[in-house]
């Protein structure tokens, strides 16, 4: 039974993961979900749940998602979908997998929030969520352009809010620490993740990010939240490594 508000969400990096676990829960808030991948046959296993839409694409090109928009009242949009296709210092870094952090993971989340926002406007409601990290709100090693595009994203949040202050239209950004996910395991497979992520301490789960977005849309019209930082009990951000460099 839907007791919200809203009745439309769009949910990218739907496959797997913390967007599989925030379309399933917007379903049961009673939500139709737009649920966006690249894993088509992920989609439709998700699908089956029902209420869920599936929609296969690669966001490096999110115009297809236009006519979603312009055909139905989206009052959510979870911008979620991220990459981190591998661990390295910058200078070793591929120029493709520079490109595509900065498409998958800035420029994608920016062309959805402005293809939502006019209806949003218009309407007078409407909630837009972005998944940030603690890479952007802290620096760690050998993630230097995952963690500006994160950075990028919550500066956005925070001048976004300040442009729609009036439209009753919320921001929030979510920017979790060590999520159980399969981020990591595209950088440095299965096992290294488990090895050197997970398997030292609690991390946190996917559905545990499912439901603070759950509990952000159920505030009263009149609260944002506007940034949460979630980390592990086991888990907090600070310290330094000192190197000496030899010559």
């Amino acid at each position: 039974m839907n007791t919200l508000r809203y009745r439309n969400a769009v949910v990218t990096g739907a496959s797997s993961g913390i967007g599989r676990a925030i379309a399933t829960r917007l379903v049961k808030d009673g939500l139709h979900v737009y649920a966006v991948g690249r894993d088509a046959s992920a989609l439709d296993s998700l699908a089956a749940v029902g209420n869920i839409t599936p929609i296969a694409l690669d966001l490096r090109d999110p115009s297809p998602l236009r006519g979603v928009f312009e055909r139905t009242e989206i009052d959510v949009v979870v911008n979620n979908a991220g990459l981190l296709p591998a661990i390295a210092k910058f200078n070793e870094s591929s120029p493709d997998d520079v490109d595509n952090m900065i498409d998958i993971n800035l420029r994608a989340p920016l062309r959805l929030a402005h293809m939502a926002l006019a209806g949003m406007v218009e309407r007078g409601r409407g909630h837009l969520f972005f998944i940030g990290s603690s890479a952007g709100r802290f620096p760690h090693p050998n993630t230097a352009v995952y963690g500006a595009t994160k950075a990028a994203i919550s500066m956005f949040c925070d001048s976004l809010r300040c442009d729609l202050l009036g439209t009753k239209v919320r921001v929030t950004e979510l920017a979790p620490g060590r999520v159980q996910t399969n981020l990591y395991r595209s950088a440095l497979g299965e096992q290294g993740a488990n090895e050197k992520l997970y398997e030292a301490y609690r991390s946190i789960q996917p559905e545990d990010i499912a439901e603070l977005i759950s509990t952000a849309l159920r505030l009263p019209e009149a609260v944002d939240v506007a940034r949460l930082e979630v980390f592990p009990t086991d888990q907090a951000p600070g310290g330094s490594q000192i190197v000496s460099v030899k010559s």
